[in-house]
C-alpha cells in the first residue's frame, strides 16, 4: 500500500512536511496548556496571586493563538496536497483505463470502474487529508499527554496506560473486523452502479418490453445487499466506539476518586489533578480521532487495493514495434485460431487463411455467433491470436507498433457510437486535422448529408450522449462518414449498414467504391445482397472457412452460401436468374 501512496507523495514532498511539521507544532501548543492552567490553579488560584493568574493566562492565550495559525496552516496545505493528489491519482486511473486491454476491459466492468474512478478516489483524498490533519497529531498528542500526564503524578499514570492498552486492543480488534465489511461495501457500490447504467443503456427497450418491475427488483436487490453490508461495517463501530468511551471516563472516575485519596494524604495538588484530567480528555480524543482514523485506513485499504488492480491491469499491446504509414493495404490471416480469454474455451475461430489485396472488397459472411466480428477485432488486434499469423502488407501484426496497426485501418462498429458534441466534431472525430470539405464529402459517400442539410443548425447541430437524438440509420451514417474521413488504407464495415433500408445501403456502397478505389474494404454482413456485390465473399460457420469466392462460385460450391441466399432471397428470384 505504502508503494502505492509514495509515487504520488513524492511530487508533494515539501508541501507534506511543511504540513506535518505544523501538525507537530500545533500538538505541543495543545499539550503546553494543562500544564499552564495546573499552574494557574496552583501557584495563581490557590495562593491568590492575581498577577501570576493574569500572565499565565496571558501565555495560555498566545499559545493557543499560535496554535491556531499552525492548525489554520495544516488545514489548507492539507486540502491542497489531499485534492491535487486525488486529481493526479484521477488522472493515472483514467489512463490506465484508456490503455486497458481487451482482457482487462472484458476482466473488469464498467459500473465498477465508474465506482472505482469516483467513490474510491474519494476515499484516498479523504484518507489523505485526514492523515495530514488528523493522523500524525493524535499520536503526538496521545504519547505527549502520556509523558507530561506521567511526570505530574507517575501514580495515576497507571491507570492512564491500562486504558491506553485497553483501548489499543479495542482498535485492532475493530480494524481486523472492519477491513472485510468495508471491502464487501464497495463491491456492492459496483453492483448498483451496474444495474442503473445497464437500465440506462437500455431503457428505451426497457419501456418497449415494460420490464419495469424487474427493473425495479434488480435495483432493490442490489440496494438492499449495499444497505445491510453498510449496516454490517458500521456495526462494528457502533459497537466499539461506546466501548472505548466507556473505557476512559471509567478511567477518569477512577483517576478522580484515587486523586482525591492523594490529595487528602497530600500527595498531589488540585491543579495537577485538573490537569491530568485534562491529559486524560486529550488521550480520549487522540484515541477517538486515531480510532476514525483507522476506519477510513481500513476503507481506503480496500478502496487501495480495488485502485491498484485497474493500474496494475493488462495494459494494450505497445511495444517496440514499427512506425510504418502504408499507402495501400494488403490483410492476410494465415491458420488463424481464436479463443476470447476467461471465455468457454472454445475457439471463436478455427484454421482461418485468406488474403485480400490491395483495392480489393472483401465481404464476411456467415450466421450468428459464426465468428465474423472476431475477425474484425482482431484485424485491430484487439486481442492476440492463439495460432497463426495475421499479416498488414506482409509484416505480423505483432510486429508493429498497435497505434500504427490502427491507425493503418479505419473502422465503421457493428454499434454505432456516437459523442456529446456537434455532427462535425463527430465525424471529425476520426480525423481532427480533416477540412470542412472533407467532412462534407463523407458525408456525401455515407448519404448522411442529405439529413443532416434537414436537421437545425446542420453541421453545428448537437448530437446527445450516444447519439439520443438521431435514428439508428442516422447514426450509422455519421459513423461511416467518421470512418471515411480517417482516410486509412483498410476500411472494415462491422455490419454497420443493418439499420440502413436496401436503397440507401445500395447508394453507400456505390459510393464507396467511388471514393475508395484504391482502399481495401472489409465487409462484414449477415445480408447477401451486400456481399454478393464484394470481389471476394468469405464465409464463415462456428468460425471456419466454409466457402471462399465470388458470388457465383459459392452459389455453386458452398452450401452454406447457397441456403442463406436462398432464405434471405428466395428460390424463385433464384431460378429467374436474376441474381446469378
Amino acid at each position: 500500500m505504502m508503494k502505492f501512496y509514495k509515487q504520488y507523495f513524492n511530487k508533494y514532498r515539501f508541501l507534506f512536511i511543511v504540513a506535518i511539521s505544523c501538525v507537530f507544532f500545533e500538538a505541543i501548543c495543545d499539550l503546553l496548556q494543562p500544564t499552564i492552567m495546573a499552574r494557574i490553579i496552583d501557584e495563581g488560584v490557590k495562593s491568590g496571586q492575581v498577577a501570576t493568574v493574569i500572565k499565565l493566562g496571558l501565555l495560555m492565550l498566545v499559545i493557543t493563538a499560535v496554535g491556531a495559525c499552525f492548525a489554520a496552516t495544516r488545514n489548507i496545505l492539507s486540502s491542497k496536497v489531499s485534492q491535487n493528489f486525488g486529481a493526479d491519482l484521477r488522472y493515472d486511473v483514467f489512463t490506465k483505463i484508456i490503455g486497458f486491454s481487451e482482457i482487462s476491459a472484458d476482466k473488469i466492468e464498467s459500473g465498477s470502474l465508474i465506482t472505482r474512478m469516483t467513490n474510491d478516489t474519494s476515499q484516498v483524498i479523504q484518507f489523505v487529508n485526514s492523515m495530514m490533519r488528523i493522523f500524525f497529531k493524535a499520536p503526538i498528542t496521545c504519547l505527549g499527554s502520556m509523558i507530561l500526564a506521567f511526570i505530574l503524578s507517575p501514580q495515576l499514570s497507571i491507570i492512564l496506560f491500562l486504558v491506553v492498552a485497553i483501548v489499543a486492543a479495542f482498535i485492532v480488534i475493530s480494524m481486523k473486523m472492519s477491513y472485510i465489511r468495508f471491502s464487501r461495501v464497495q463491491y456492492a457500490i459496483d453492483k448498483v452502479n451496474t444495474v442503473v447504467q445497464e437500465y440506462l443503456m437500455g431503457i428505451r427497450l426497457v419501456k418497449a418490453f415494460g420490464r419495469y418491475e424487474d427493473e425495479k427488483g434488480k435495483f432493490d436487490g442490489a440496494n438492499t445487499d449495499l444497505a445491510n453490508k453498510s449496516v454490517s461495517s458500521q456495526l462494528v463501530i457502533a459497537y466499539f466506539s461506546p466501548l472505548m468511551s466507556l473505557t476512559v471516563s471509567l478511567g477518569i472516575a477512577l483517576i478522580l476518586y484515587i486523586g482525591s485519596i492523594l490529595f487528602g494524604r497530600g500527595d498531589i495538588e488540585v491543579g495537577k489533578i485538573a490537569a491530568f484530567i485534562n491529559y486524560m480528555a486529550q488521550i480520549l480524543a487522540s484515541l477517538i480521532m486515531i480510532t476514525n482514523v483507522f476506519n477510513t485506513f481500513v476503507r481506503t485499504k480496500a478502496s487501495t487495493e480495488r485502485l491498484n488492480e485497474v493500474l496494475n491491469s493488462e495494459a494494450d499491446f505497445k511495444g517496440s514495434g514499427q512506425t510504418v504509414k502504408y499507402d495501400h493495404g494488403e490483410l492476410a490471416f494465415d491458420d488463424v485460431t481464436f479463443a476470447y480469454p476467461n471465455g468457454s474455451g472454445i475457439a471463436t475461430l478455427k484454421n482461418l487463411t485468406f488474403q485480400v489485396t490491395r483495392g480489393e472488397t472483401l465481404a464476411v459472411i456467415g450466421p450468428t455467433g459464426s465468428g465474423k466480428s472476431t475477425l474484425a477485432w482482431l484485424c485491430l488486434r484487439f486481442y492476440d491470436v492463439e495460432k497463426g499469423t495475421i499479416s498488414l502488407n506482409g509484416t505480423n501484426v505483432k510486429t508493429l507498433d498497435c497505434n500504427t496497426l490502427r491507425d493503418n485501418i479505419s473502422l465503421a462498429p457493428q454499434k454505432s457510437m456516437l459523442f456529446t458534441g456537434t455532427v462535425f466534431e463527430n465525424i471529425a472525430w476520426g480525423n481532427p486535422h480533416v477540412s470542412k470539405e472533407e467532412i462534407i464529402a463523407a458525408a456525401q459517400a455515407a448519404q448522411a448529408d442529405e439529413f443532416i442539410q434537414t436537421i437545425p443548425d446542420q453541421y453545428e447541430s448537437i448530437i446527445g450522449q450516444s447519439g439520443v437524438n438521431l435514428s439508428g440509420g442516422q447514426k450509422q451514417r455519421v459513423s461511416i462518414a467518421r470512418a471515411l474521413v480517417k482516410q486509412a488504407p483498410i476500411l472494415i464495415l462491422d455490419d454497420c449498414t443493418s439499420a440502413l433500408d436496401a436503397v440507401t445501403e445500395a447508394k453507400v456502397r456505390h459510393s464507396l467504391k467511388t471514393v475508395s478505389a484504391r482502399k481495401t474494404i472489409i465487409m462484414i454482413t449477415q445480408r447477401i445482397g451486400t456481399a454478393m456485390f464484394a470481389d471476394k465473399i468469405l464465409v464463415l460457420d462456428n468460425g471456419v472457412s466454409v466457402g471462399f469466392g465470388n458470388h457465383q462460385e459459392l452459389l455453386h460450391a458452398c452450401k452454406t452460401y447457397r441456403e442463406m441466399f436462398d432464405s434471405q432471397i428466395g428460390d424463385d428470384l433464384n431460378r429467374g436468374n436474376r441474381y446469378v
